[in-house]
This record gives C-alpha cells, sequence and structure tokens, in this order.
C-alpha cells in the first residue's frame, strides 16, 4: 500500500482541499482526524471533532483508543486500499498514526503551503479563528449520526487545486467540533412534538393520540408516539410513509439524527 502524508498546520485548509488532491492522484482513501474514509464515504473511525476536550481530540486522531485503532485496521486489512493518503498537521504527528495503524514509512511527504495559495491559507485560517470551524471531506448525510446536536452546514466546493488544470466537485460539511463551540442553542422537546404532529398534515388517514415522547440520546432522538388510524387503509404501508416524513421533517428543521420513530396503533377511527 503506497502512503501519502498531507501536512498542515491547523486552519490552513487540508481537509478541504484533501478530496481534490487525491481525486487527481486517484487516491479513493483518507485518514482525516480519527476517521478513514473512501470517496466521500466513512467506512470506520471515530471523528476527533466530537470529543469533549481538545486532549480527547488528539488521542483520537492519533488513534490512541485501542479499540478505535483496532476498527480502523480491520477495516484497512479488509479492503486493501492500493493508495491512502494520511492527514496531519505536523509530521510527527502522521508518523505517529502511521506507526499505530501499523502503515509503514511514506511513499510521498505534501505540505499544503507548497499546494495553494497564500490567499488560500490566510482565508481558511481566518475563517478557522473567527468562526472556530472545521470542514471534514464527506457530505453530511454521513455525519448525521456522529454529530448528531451538533451544527453542520453541507456545501459544494468547485475549486482546482495548485496550478493543475481542471475542476473536482466534492460534498464537505462543515462542523464546529465540541471544544470551539462558541455558545449553545437548546431545541425544546415540545418543539419537537410539535414538528411530529405537523408531519400528520400529509396523511389524513392518521390521527397523533396521546402524548408524543421524545427523548435524546448519544445516537440521536428517539421518539414514540400512538395514533389512531382510518379503518380500510394498509397499516404498514401508512405508517412507514408517516415515519418518514416524520424523521424527514424533524431533521430538517433541527439538523438533529433521528435515531428512531416507534409508532403504535391505539384505535381505529
Amino acid at each position: 500500500m503506497k502512503v501519502i502524508f498531507l501536512i498542515g498546520t491547523s486552519g490552513t485548509g487540508k481537509s478541504y482541499q484533501a478530496m481534490n488532491l487525491a481525486s487527481q492522484r486517484g487516491i479513493r482513501y483518507l485518514i482525516d482526524d480519527g476517521l478513514l474514509i473512501k470517496e466521500n464515504r466513512i467506512l470506520g473511525g471515530k471523528s476527533a471533532k466530537r470529543e469533549a476536550s481538545r486532549l480527547g481530540a488528539v488521542r483520537r486522531a492519533l488513534f490512541m483508543y485501542s479499540t478505535h485503532r483496532k476498527e480502523v485496521m480491520e477495516i484497512l486489512e479488509k479492503e486493501k486500499p492500493e493508495a491512502l493518503m494520511v492527514l496531519g498537521t505536523s509530521r510527527k504527528m502522521v508518523d505517529t498514526i502511521s506507526e499505530n495503524l501499523a502503515l509503514g514509512e511514506p511513499a510521498e511527504v505534501l505540505w499544503i503551503q507548497d499546494l495553494v495559495s497564500g490567499d488560500d491559507l490566510k482565508l481558511a485560517q481566518r475563517i478557522r479563528r473567527q468562526e472556530g470551524k472545521h470542514v471534514i471531506p464527506v457530505p453530511a448525510l454521513q455525519l448525521k449520526k456522529d454529530f448528531s446536536g451538533y451544527f453542520l452546514n453541507p456545501l459544494k466546493a468547485l475549486r482546482s487545486l495548485g496550478k493543475d488544470k481542471g475542476f473536482a466537485e466534492h460534498d464537505k460539511s462543515v462542523v464546529r467540533p465540541t471544544f470551539s463551540y462558541k455558545g449553545h442553542y437548546t431545541i425544546s422537546d415540545g418543539v419537537i412534538r410539535s414538528l411530529v404532529h405537523y408531519s400528520f398534515q400529509k396523511y389524513p388517514e392518521a390521527t397523533p393520540v396521546g402524548r408524543t415522547f421524545v427523548q435524546n440520546t448519544t445516537a440521536g432522538l428517539q421518539i414514540q408516539l400512538e395514533v389512531r388510524i382510518q379503518y380500510g387503509v394498509s397499516i404498514p404501508k401508512t405508517l412507514q410513509k408517516l415515519q418518514k416524513n416524520i424523521v424527514d421533517e424533524v431533521e430538517k428543521m433541527t439538523s438533529l439524527h433521528v435515531e428512531e420513530v416507534q409508532i403504535q396503533v391505539r384505535k381505529f377511527r
């Protein structure tokens, strides 16, 4: 396996540029902040940006936790990538990641400042310093479960890297990590319940009855409710459509991941 290091200090835009560079070089696999990514899809690992402290984030990014390290190593063994790009803030960091994951010596070492313009570096550093935003090079849909309750801002990138011609379009997700989050917002259970009830407007054959229960877990929201169904309609089909509509409505309005929606039919009407 050919291993390439991409190094850049924090806030220089290496994660943002990683997918463009990997695409140009035919590299399908990335290691970035504790995640193993294949072509815009998370294969395994856990993001360091999800950690509650800087120390925890560093340990996560370096694969110092045994279960985390074992999971990613097993996936690499199964996938057997021809090439892998490892992102880090220093040579020491990428060397440590390589050692912990038994990747071996790199075939090439790239520095972000040699690949992008000085203006791009300054812009990336300003955004990190003033807004506390980080970029993970995967679509928001892939991140919803891992970052349930955190701010996600999907964006499209259509840019060239360095002096090479051609463009590549990739989804990225801006995430403000726990340890640098500037203030907090709270969405009450009452708002979630209101969104659930609003979801019934498209399905007059079903009506909520009793109380809707909402529980927020580390995996996401768990919603439980009872309904009254119109006699004669297909119960499984109606509940499946209603379930999907509730998930779509709540996630669209709150950016919270909905782990499950449990619906019980209480009576007919």
